[in-house]
């Protein structure tokens, strides 16, 4: 079953707005701002970047690159590029009714170069440089390539190598499991954010503070999976984000993932 662009936009721009209703610690969400960034921020970068995202017929790296341009312009700093790197193949899929494998299989060297323009545009935080595959340089013929070239260091390319794996091992079982235990949203995905936080290291933490960081992050992620999510742990939750951005400490992998988790729990309920 195919759907329609705009229930794909609305599904995405609702999802990116579950988010950020949710207390994410670390990130930025309706409890409190950070990282020189607020709430309002990525209200605005959901729905400018919307219609790009879902832009019917449009190829991978076309939505990727008008959104970060739309956000860009609107916001004037990167909000949405992972969001939007996890998002993308998912519409695709949900708008042209295949399985996301064959998008994957699909792409093309200009899907290449416009993510490589999205992600220079973005110039998000501990990019870096790469000995293969540099953002700087001309984009290789297959973006898969440069893809599995920088997944050791980003778990966002990682999923175009794996098909998406870590949303059916950890994002879809914790939401499962969280509306299981009689949650509701928000807390479904405050669930959902603790799960990929204390399941890998978040590789933007590590990009930024290293390897050693990102893995204490995740420990540290670990102890508050014992906390009973139906009480609404708000202080606890505070306590823990307000640590980590004192230390500039942004688990912005973790929250693109759940972002991609709910727009996959989304767009699956849509074509049911």
């Amino acid at each position: 079953m195919t759907l329609p662009p705009a229930a794909v936009a609305a599904a995405y721009e609702a999802c990116c707005l579950a988010e950020l209703d949710a207390l994410k610690p670390g990130n930025v969400h309706v409890f409190s701002a950070g990282h020189r960034m607020d709430a309002a921020d990525f209200v605005t970068s959901a729905a400018v970047s919307a219609p790009h995202l879902a832009k019917a017929g449009a190829g991978l790296g076309q939505r990727v690159l008008g959104g970060v341009e739309a956000t860009m312009a609107a916001v004037g700093q990167n909000t949405n590029l992972g969001i939007l790197l996890l998002c993308a193949p998912l519409a695709m899929a949900a708008e042209r009714g295949i399985p996301l494998g064959d998008v994957l299989a699909g792409l093309e060297a200009q899907d290449a170069a416009d993510v490589f323009a999205a992600i220079r545009i973005a110039n998000p935080g501990g990019l870096g440089a790469a000995a293969r595959h540099d953002v700087h340089e001309a984009a290789p013929a297959s973006l898969l390539a440069a893809m599995a070239e920088a997944a050791p260091r980003d778990r966002i390319a990682g999923a175009y190598v794996t098909g998406f794996s870590d949303l059916a091992a950890i994002g879809l079982p914790a939401l499962a499991a969280a509306r299981g235990r009689g949650l509701a949203p928000p807390w479904t995905t405050t669930a959902v954010f603790l799960a990929y936080l204390a399941a890998v290291p978040d590789s933007h933490v590590a990009r930024k503070h290293g390897a050693a960081r990102a893995e204490a992050v995740r420990s540290e992620a670990r102890a508050l999976l014992s906390l009973d999510l139906a009480t609404g742990p708000v202080s606890a939750l505070l306590a823990h984000d307000a640590r980590l951005k004192a230390q500039a400490i942004n688990p912005g992998t973790s929250a693109d993932f759940t972002v991609a988790t709910l727009f996959c729990d989304a767009l699956a309920q849509l074509v049911a």
